[in-house]
């Protein structure tokens, strides 16, 4: 039994079609997915012996947030709460001092910024505006062995788990490979459309004639 060329035809139409569909419609997909949630910080073990660290908290939009000194943790008021925020850039962190758990200091891990006098006077502030992208780590000096430890993260330039400290990966954006993302669908739309081609031009060249002289229906 032979497909004549008009059914033929209608059937390579149809995948044709079906194949820009999918190009064109990937692309739009692929944009609602990319939201904007923030790759998973890698803190290079800097919270392996923090005992109230557990999350990254997402202070991004707004421009001033406190970060508590003296904090319940670490086996008594020994740590920053909370210990790790993510901000965007221009915000002004204030860390305010509770009081508790005797003197305190907040000190940069790196030198990124100038660290604050030791006290344990309660209501005490110390604030740094930070600019620039980036993972900030600070410390209590006199109680940094028992884990008071903190990190500002700021915008989206920051060591990433799966790029600068292994982990869990993170997604690879097409267009930071020198191609832009759309342009992939469409080649594999067009790698298809040539495929059905090759299908359809070898079905006139074998059974072209055979079709023609049985039915005659072309």
């Amino acid at each position: 039994m032979y497909m004549n060329r008009r059914e033929f035809l209608r059937t390579a139409g149809g995948a044709a079609g079906a194949t820009a569909a999918i190009g064109a419609s990937q692309p739009a997909a692929a944009a609602e997915d990319g939201g904007g949630s923030a790759p998973e910080p890698d803190y290079g073990g800097w919270f392996s012996d923090v005992s109230n660290f557990s999350e990254t908290v997402d202070e991004r939009g707004s421009d001033e947030v406190t970060v508590a000194v003296g904090s319940e943790g670490n086996g008594g008021n020994y740590a920053f709460g909370p210990a790790a925020v993510h901000v965007d850039p221009g915000t002004t962190i204030v860390w305010e001092w509770t009081g508790k758990g005797q003197s305190h200091n907040v000190l940069s891990e790196g030198g990124d910024f100038e660290g604050s006098e030791l006290t344990a006077e309660a209501g005490f502030t110390f604030e740094h505006t930070f600019e620039e992208d980036g993972m900030y780590k600070y410390y209590c000096e006199p109680h940094r062995p028992l884990g008071m430890k903190g990190a500002i993260l700021v915008g989206t330039d920051y060591p990433s788990a799966g790029g600068d400290g292994g982990g869990q990966a993170t997604p690879i954006n097409p267009e930071h490979m020198g191609v832009p993302f759309q342009a992939h669908f469409v080649g594999l739309a067009t790698i298809l459309a040539m495929m059905v081609s090759l299908v359809f031009t070898f079905f006139l060249l074998k059974y072209g004639t055979s079709a023609h002289a049985k039915g005659g229906n072309d």
